[in-house]
């Protein structure tokens, strides 16, 4: 018997001097990272309640300073931010509903190797990754389907998208364990049974993370409204909030031409209410992402199989 105890394995072994060192390494590029990501955040959030001037002279960098909510104010002031933000919740809640009940189905269908014609049926989606007809062609065809200055326009061209269809389809394909359809075959369940009964609660973690990208599309979805929509009624928070920055950068040039030294306070103010029209439109998907940050993480199919 040896006279030294072999080491002790995994996390608990004696760290070695390199082991001490690379994990120094990596904690300090790890919390770098950190910091390079969450600042540009935290002080968009803290400029949006400083004193403009304090920020345009680099004192505003880890503290608010001279607290004050005037961008709130001038944002929340204008009643068309009401408008659109009822519209935005509309358009994504409909949209992602209409989402996930047209994209998991046929990812499902697509994923059964018996389903013969799934292969032409997959080619003509990705197809359309590739080649589009271009705004003019889809102007005039929105036209003539009746989707100018309808608010379905947010949401029946984009039922569909096909990066998050093909990552439905390798998960129900490849994550779902074969022999679980071999025994709900046997006891005499349906397809749509097991799609309904048995796949989809197993792909929580898939629906959260394409719902999830469904809605922060839709949230953000600014072109639609900018090119097919002209009533002011159906914008979206997007359009909106735009419309707010342009007027307010349009009042702190216009004082500047005629007033001279009110330039840099007028533009000053106008900052700020950028800061605030950052936080106000991404702020509500900000606060949903933890509350669906567990399903990214989690391994739902432990335990399903028992062998």
């Amino acid at each position: 018997m040896s006279a030294t105890s072999p080491p002790s394995k995994g996390l608990f072994r004696r760290k070695t001097p390199g082991d001490v060192v690379f994990m120094l390494v990596l904690g300090t590029v790890c919390v770098g990272i950190l910091f390079a990501v969450l600042y540009p955040v935290y002080f968009v959030l803290i400029a949006s309640v400083s004193n403009p001037s304090l920020i345009s002279t680099g004192e505003v960098w880890l503290w608010p300073k001279g607290v004050n909510f005037f961008g709130y104010r001038e944002i929340f002031n204008d009643d068309r931010i009401w408008t659109g933000y009822g519209n935005t919740l509309l358009y994504s809640t409909v949209g992602t509903a209409l989402n996930l009940v047209v994209t998991l189905p046929a990812a499902y269908a697509l994923s059964r190797p018996e389903f013969r014609p799934r292969r032409i049926l997959m080619l003509f989606f990705v197809f359309t990754l590739f080649f589009n007809g271009g705004l003019i062609p889809t102007y005039l065809l929105y036209r003539d389907l009746g989707l100018l200055d309808n608010w379905l326009v947010f949401v029946l061209p984009s039922a569909v998208n096909v990066y998050n269809l093909i990552i439905a389809r390798a998960f129900f394909e490849h994550s779902l364990p074969k022999e679980l359809f071999e025994a709900a075959m046997i006891d005499g369940v349906s397809y749509l049974q097991y799609f309904a009964k048995i796949a989809l609660p197993l792909s929580k973690a898939i629906v959260s993370v394409i719902g999830l990208y469904y809605l922060v599309q839709h949230w953000n979805d600014f072109f639609t409204g900018m090119v097919f929509v002209r009533d002011n009624a159906l914008q979206p928070l997007q359009i909106v909030l735009r419309d707010i920055l342009l007027s307010n950068q349009a009042f702190a040039g216009g004082t500047g031409a005629s007033g001279g030294s009110g330039t840099s306070y007028d533009q000053q103010y106008a900052d700020q209410i950028k800061y605030g029209v950052i936080v106000v439109s991404s702020l509500p998907v900000l606060v949903l992402y933890p509350f669906l940050q567990r399903y990214f993480e989690k391994g739902v199919l432990i335990g399903s199989v028992k062998g």
